[in-house]
C-alpha cells in the first residue's frame, strides 16, 4: 500500500476500509465488557458492586494508555502526511519509551490506593475485599496495557487496522473464553472467583500485545521504533504530550464522573451505585462501535489535514458524523424496547431490575446527540488540537453533568441523576460544533510551524 493512499482513495471507501476493522473488534470489545460481567454476577452481587467500583480506576488506566497513544497516532499521522518520516519514527520510538514509563508508575500507585479508594464509596467488607482481590491482579498487567495501546495507534497512524482488529479480537476472545474457566474452576483449573475474572483480562491483554510484537518483527510497517531516537527530544516530548494529556484528560473524565456520581447515588442506596455500574458496562456496547469509527477517521484527519486537503478533512467528519448518529440510535432503540432484559443479565433482584429499567430509558434518550460531541472530540484529536477536544469532554463529562446530577438528585433523587444525562448530551452538542468550527477556521500553516 502506497504513502498516499489515505489522500487520493474515494473518502467514503476509505473510511469504511478503515472504520469497519475497528468497528468489528470493538463490538467484541464490548461482547467481552458484558460476558465478562455477567460472569461476575453470577459470583454475588456485591462482586458486581465491587467491580463497578474498580471501574474508575481501571478506565483511568486505560485512558492513559489510549490517550496517549492517540498523542501518538496523530503525531505520526501528521508527519507521514507532512512526508517527513524521519519526525515519524521519532514519535513512534520516544512515544513507546514513554507508554513503558507510565506502565510501571501506575502499576504502583494503582494498586497501592485501592483500599483506600474502595472505603471511599462503601462500608462493607465484603465489597472492599473483592475490590481487592480484583484489583491486584488486573493492575499488575498495567504495562502490558500501555505498551499495547502504543502499538496499536502506531499500527492505526500508518492505516493497518487489520492488525489491530485482529490482536483486539484475539485478546477479547481469550478472555471471554477464559472467564467462566478461571472464576468457577472448570477441568483443571482451581476456582478462582473474582481473581479469576481479572486473570482472564490480563491473559487476554498479553496476547494482544504479543500479536502487535511479532506481526511488527515479521512484517515491517512504514514507521520504525528506532535506538538512535530512544533519547527524549524536548520538542517531540512536549508534541506528544500536548496532544496526549487532553486525550488522556478526555478518556479519564468519566472516571472521574463516575466517582462523583456514586457518591451522589451512595445517600440514596447502594443499588444505585450498582444501576450505574451496569449502566457503563452495557453503555460501551453503543460507545464503543462509534469510537472505532472515530479511530479510523484519526489517522485520515491527521493526514489529509497534514497535506492540506481541508475539503476531505470536512467529508470525513461530516461522514463520520452520520455513521455514529446510526449507531446511537440503534442504541436508543435498544435501551427502549429491552431495558429490563438487559439488567437480568447482571441481576436477578426485581427493584435492581426495575431501577435499571428506569435508568436506561432516560439516559438513552441523549444517545443520539452525543454522536455529535463523540465525532467532535475525535476529530479535533486526529488534528492535533487537543486542547479544543479536552473542552468539549470537560463540559460533557464535569462542567454540566456533575451540577446537572447534584441539584436535580436534591428534587427528583437518583431520578434526576439519570435526567442529567440526556440534558448535559444535548448542552454538549451545541457547544461542540461551536469549538469544532472554530478550532478548524485557524490556517493549517500555523500547525505546519508547530
Amino acid at each position: 500500500m502506497n504513502d498516499t493512499f489515505m489522500k487520493e482513495k474515494p473518502v467514503l471507501p476509505l473510511i469504511l476500509s478503515m472504520s469497519l476493522p475497528m468497528v468489528l473488534s470493538m463490538l467484541v470489545n464490548s461482547l467481552y465488557n458484558i460476558v465478562d460481567s455477567f460472569f461476575v454476577a453470577q459470583i454475588s452481587e456485591e462482586a458486581m458492586t465491587a467491580l463497578s467500583l474498580v471501574y474508575p480506576v481501571q478506565n483511568f488506566i486505560n485512558a492513559v494508555g489510549i490517550g496517549f497513544g492517540v498523542g501518538i497516532n496523530a503525531v505520526i499521522a501528521f508527519h507521514l502526511g507532512a512526508g517527513d518520516h524521519r519526525k515519524a519514527d521519532q514519535a513512534a520510538t520516544q512515544g513507546l519509551v514513554l507508554a513503558v514509563i507510565h506502565g510501571i508508575v501506575m502499576t504502583v500507585c494503582c494498586i497501592t490506593i485501592m483500599p483506600v479508594f474502595l472505603r471511599m464509596f462503601t462500608s462493607s467488607e465484603a465489597v472492599i475485599e473483592l475490590g481487592v482481590r480484583y484489583s491486584v491482579i488486573a493492575f499488575a498487567f498495567t504495562l502490558v496495557v500501555t505498551v499495547s495501546m502504543a502499538f496499536e495507534k502506531l499500527f492505526q497512524a500508518v492505516g493497518n487496522m487489520k492488525t489491530t482488529m485482529i490482536s483486539l479480537m484475539c485478546g477479547c476472545i481469550t478472555n471471554i473464553v477464559l472467564d467462566p474457566v478461571l472464576i468457577f474452576g472448570y477441568g483443571p483449573f482451581p476456582e478462582m472467583g473474582i481473581k479469576g475474572a481479572a486473570l482472564a483480562t490480563g491473559i487476554g491483554q498479553v496476547l494482544t500485545l504479543t500479536i502487535y510484537l511479532v506481526v511488527y518483527l515479521v512484517r515491517p510497517i512504514r514507521v520504525h521504533i528506532r535506538r538512535q531516537y530512544i533519547l527524549p527530544s524536548k520538542k517531540m516530548v512536549i508534541k506528544l504530550y500536548s496532544i496526549g494529556i487532553p486525550a488522556t484528560l478526555n478518556l479519564a473524565l468519566p472516571s472521574l464522573l463516575i466517582s462523583a456520581l456514586n457518591a451522589i447515588l451512595a445517600a440514596y442506596s447502594e443499588v444505585y451505585i450498582l444501576v450505574l455500574g451496569i449502566y457503563y458496562k452495557l453503555q460501551t456496547f453503543v460507545y464503543l462501535p462509534a469510537n472505532g469509527i472515530v479511530q479510523g477517521m484519526r489517522p485520515l484527519i491527521g493526514y489529509n489535514y497534514g497535506a492540506g486537503e481541508h475539503q476531505r478533512v470536512s467529508q470525513i467528519f461530516k461522514i463520520v458524523l452520520c455513521m455514529s448518529g446510526i449507531i446511537m440510535v440503534l442504541g436508543t432503540v435498544i435501551c427502549l424496547l429491552i431495558p429490563g432484559q438487559l439488567m437480568g443479565l447482571f441481576t436477578h433482584t426485581e427493584a435492581t431490575i426495575q431501577a435499571g429499567e428506569t435508568a436506561l430509558r432516560i439516559i438513552g434518550a441523549g444517545f443520539i446527540v452525543s454522536a455529535v460531541s463523540v465525532t467532535s472530540s475525535g476529530a479535533l484529536e486526529g488534528l492535533g488540537k487537543g486542547t479544543p477536544s479536552l473542552l468539549i469532554s470537560l463540559c460533557r463529562y464535569v462542567v454540566v453533568i456533575i451540577p446537572a446530577a447534584f441539584l436535580l438528585s436534591r428534587f427528583f433523587g437518583a431520578v434526576g441523576v439519570w435526567n442529567a444525562f440526556w440534558i448535559t448530551e444535548a448542552i454538549t452538542a451545541i457547544i461542540s460544533l461551536v469549538i469544532y468550527r472554530k478550532a478548524i477556521a485557524k490556517p493549517v500553516t500555523a500547525a505546519r510551524k508547530e
